[in-house]
């Protein structure tokens, strides 16, 4: 009897040894698996839809970075205003050439743009009259008319992407000429 082995609980001392360092193995394991879990549930719920609608916006906040600040002025007084930049410009009945309305607002774009190196996709819409094949076209004239005015004042061409939708994608339903009016338009984005 000097050679044997004492036991505890009907299991000699390497046997529960091996229980303890089991039991330790599956509290560790399901600390990994529950912290991994609360990981991708906060990442699956991360957003950047800021107003609760789904939909994207049909304007650009934007404001310049500040520059130094001095030490006795605080950060917020030193802030610029934020300025709001249309990226929706519209058109009128079957034409693919800039209103005033839109050469204003693109005028803005070009001065915040000037200030960037990043790419501009230029996204021409129709409304539903006419053929899918008139409207695709149709859009793509008012997308390039956009591009052409972008870099008439300064916007490197290569920078521009542009792109046609034509009536595939409205903006708004209906067969009204308020619902026409939305659709004729080119995004940029």
């Amino acid at each position: 009897m000097a050679g044997k082995i004492p036991q505890i609980n009907g299991l000699s001392a390497n046997e529960s040894k091996l229980c303890q360092w089991g039991n330790a193995m599956k509290y560790q394991s399901k600390l990994f698996l529950s912290m991994a879990f609360a990981g991708a549930l906060l990442t699956g719920c991360a957003s950047t839809d800021t107003d609760g609608s789904g939909q994207s916006s049909d304007i650009n906040t934007y404001s310049e970075p500040a520059q130094s600040v001095e030490s006795d002025v605080s950060a917020y007084e030193a802030q610029e205003p934020q300025v709001v930049l249309a990226n929706v410009f519209y058109f009128e009945f079957d034409q693919a050439t800039l209103t005033a309305q839109a050469r204003r607002d693109l005028d803005a774009q070009i001065a915040r743009l000037k200030k960037t190196k990043g790419p501009v996709r230029l996204e021409g819409h129709a409304d539903e009259r006419g053929t899918r094949e008139y409207n695709m076209a149709l859009g793509e004239r008012r997308a390039n008319a956009v591009a052409d005015y972008m870099a008439i004042n300064g916007i490197a061409r290569y920078r521009i992407e542009t792109v046609s939708y034509g009536e595939e994608r409205p903006i708004a339903f209906g067969q009204t000429e308020s619902a026409y009016s939305k659709n004729r338009r080119v995004e940029l984005k």
